[in-house]
C-alpha cells in the first residue's frame, strides 16, 4: 500500500464518489451556533422553536457545546450565547490573509479623520462578510460587527467589489443576486445597479446613500493584492446628517487615498482605480 501519495484532507477513493451521507447531530449541532451567532442570546425553548427541533435534543446539544466551550450561558437570564471557543476558532479565518492587518492602521487613521466608522469586507458567497471594524467615539455611529454579511447590491463595499470584477464574474453574480428592497433608495432593479456601477468606476469610490437603512449612508473602494485583484474592500460608514453631501468628495479621497495604502502593502502596483 502506497501511503505516501493518498491525498491529504480526503479518504482514498474519495473522488468521483456520491457526497457522503451528513451527520445529523453534527448538523444540528452547527444549525445552532449559527442561529445563536446573530442573536443577543436565545433561551432553550426560543433554540428548539427556532430549529424545529425538541427541547430535550437541544438541551443536550447545548450541553455538549458547553463542556467544550462553544456555548455559554447567563445564569441570571436564562440566555444562551456563542463561547469563547467558537471565537477562537472562527478567528482562524481571519488569520488565513494579512489584509486585515494591514488595514487596521489605515481603519483607525480613517476613524480619526472622518470622525466615522470605518469597515473591512469581503466577498463570500454573493454577500460581504464584514471582517473588521474600527468604531467612531460617536454615540449614534453604524454598527456592522465581524461576522455580518450583507447584500452587495446595497452595499457600499458591496458595490465597489461588484464595479471591480470582470464582466463574466459581474454577469455570474448579478444572475444569481436577488436584489431585495430595503429602502426607497434601494438599487433593486438591474438597469439602476449597473449605472451605479459605472459611476462607481469613474469616481473610484462607491456611495451608498440609505440603500440599506434609513439615515445611513457609506463610502467604499477595494484593496487590491499583489496580482491587482480585488480582495476586500473599506468603507466609511456614518448617519446622514454627518456624512453630508459636501463631505462625501472628502471621504472618497481620504478612502481611495487608504485603499492605496493598503494595496501598496499587500504588494499591488501600477493602476489601482
Amino acid at each position: 500500500m502506497e501511503l505516501g501519495s493518498r491525498r491529504r484532507g480526503r479518504p482514498k477513493g474519495f473522488a468521483g464518489l456520491a457526497p457522503p451521507v451528513t451527520i445529523q447531530a453534527l448538523d444540528r449541532a452547527l444549525d445552532l451556533l449559527c442561529v445563536l451567532a446573530p442573536s443577543e442570546g436565545m433561551t432553550l425553548s426560543e433554540i428548539a422553536t427556532e430549529l424545529d427541533q425538541s427541547v430535550a435534543t437541544m438541551s443536550r446539544v447545548l450541553a455538549t457545546l458547553e463542556r467544550r466551550g462553544f456555548v455559554e450561558m447567563s445564569a441570571a437570564t436564562q440566555t444562551w450565547h456563542i463561547g469563547v471557543e467558537a471565537f477562537r476558532l472562527g478567528s482562524a479565518f481571519l488569520r488565513r490573509t494579512n489584509v486585515v492587518e494591514r488595514s487596521r492602521p489605515v481603519m483607525r487613521a480613517l476613524m480619526m479623520e472622518t470622525g466615522e466608522t470605518s469597515n473591512l469586507g469581503i466577498e463570500r458567497s454573493g454577500q460581504i462578510l464584514f471582517v473588521s471594524q474600527v468604531e467612531t467615539y460617536e454615540s449614534i455611529r453604524a454598527f456592522f460587527p465581524p461576522g455580518t454579511l450583507s447584500p452587495m447590491h446595497a452595499s457600499g463595499i458591496g458595490k465597489a467589489l461588484l464595479s471591480s470584477y470582470d464582466d463574466d464574474r459581474l454577469n455570474r453574480l448579478l444572475r444569481q443576486m436577488p436584489l431585495q428592497p430595503f429602502t426607497e433608495k434601494t438599487l433593486s432593479s438591474l438597469p439602476d445597479l449597473q449605472a451605479e456601477l459605472r459611476r462607481t468606476r469613474e469616481r473610484g469610490y462607491s456611495f451608498d446613500d440609505e440603500e440599506r437603512t434609513v439615515g445611513m449612508r457609506c463610502v467604499a473602494t477595494v484593496i487590491r493584492d499583489v496580482n491587482g485583484e480585488a480582495v476586500a474592500g473599506i468603507s466609511v460608514s456614518g448617519p446622514t446628517q454627518r456624512m453630508s453631501d459636501a463631505f462625501i468628495p472628502k471621504i472618497g479621497e481620504l478612502i481611495q487615498k487608504g485603499a492605496i495604502e493598503i494595496s501598496r502593502n499587500l504588494g499591488a502596483h501600477g493602476g489601482l482605480f
